[in-house]
């Protein structure tokens, strides 16, 4: 009542390769790549429109 037992086995978990903290902060280091890579991208596309527009 006061005292139960937990199961432990309910909170155990099992991590895979590649589930660690590096491998998190490799994929928070691509996400930023990319989402920096799609603002230049969208910086020179919608400067080339610009140009052509203005020809």
């Amino acid at each position: 009542m006061f005292g139960s037992r937990r199961n432990r086995e309910q909170h155990r978990y099992y991590l895979l390769p590649g589930m660690g903290r590096s491998n998190r902060r490799h994929r928070r280091r691509v996400h930023a790549a990319a989402i920096i890579a799609g603002i230049i991208f969208s910086l020179l596309f919608g400067y080339l429109l610009y140009w052509l527009n203005r020809r």
